[in-house]
């Protein structure tokens, strides 16, 4: 009887070790140490940034095996924010995000691939105005760490460039102004 229970605990042991993933974080967006940016040419001419102010999500990552590090968020595409009011309310009319017809944007991570204990290249499926494309962008680790509040984080930012007729977008800004750059400032806090 003995030797069963240590050999059913110890297959369970092994079973458990095996299936330990990664710490999950949640990201930091309450104390606004996460942002989902991007820049879009303005004809030719210039720069215009700007920012959505509302999104959600979470990672999973461990330094041990960062290959099997993972990420999903969710943005309110509502909350695009370009610094000028009217633009925005432009921005999320027909034209451009449709905000009535697709309130959610969406990234769910497929792979994560590290080059050394600091760069990788991740891929997954991001969703805008209901269109689903798979991407792939490059990310740095910032950082990982105890906080001074008794928790622990982890930081990582990356960008891409979307092609937005690839999303349903084809307002007519000039061929400078046809794709766009994404920018994700990720911290998270250990769950």
């Amino acid at each position: 009887m003995n030797k069963q229970l240590l050999a059913g605990g110890l297959i369970a042991l092994a079973a458990f070790t095996s299936t330990v993933k990664a710490a999950d974080y949640k990201v930091d967006v309450e104390g606004a140490h996460a942002f989902i940016d991007f820049k879009i040419k303005h004809l030719g001419y210039s720069w215009l940034l700007g920012r959505f102010n509302t999104f959600d999500g979470d990672f999973s990552y461990d330094a041990k095996s960062p290959n099997d590090a993972k990420i999903a968020l969710e943005i309110d595409v509502k909350s695009i924010d370009s610094n000028h009011a009217e633009r925005d309310k432009h921005l999320r009319g027909k034209d451009f995000l449709d905000v009535k017809s697709f309130p959610k944007a969406s990234f769910v991570s497929k792979s994560i691939k590290f080059s050394d204990d600091k760069n990788a290249v991740v891929t997954g499926d991001f969703t805008l105005k209901g269109v689903t494309k798979t991407i792939t962008f490059d990310v740095e680790k910032i950082g990982e760490g105890k906080d001074p509040w008794g928790g622990y984080r982890a930081g990582f930012s990356g960008s891409t460039t979307l092609t937005l007729a690839d999303y349903n977008i084809t307002y007519n800004l000039g061929p400078a102004s046809t794709y766009v750059e994404i920018g994700l400032h990720i911290e998270g806090i250990r769950k």
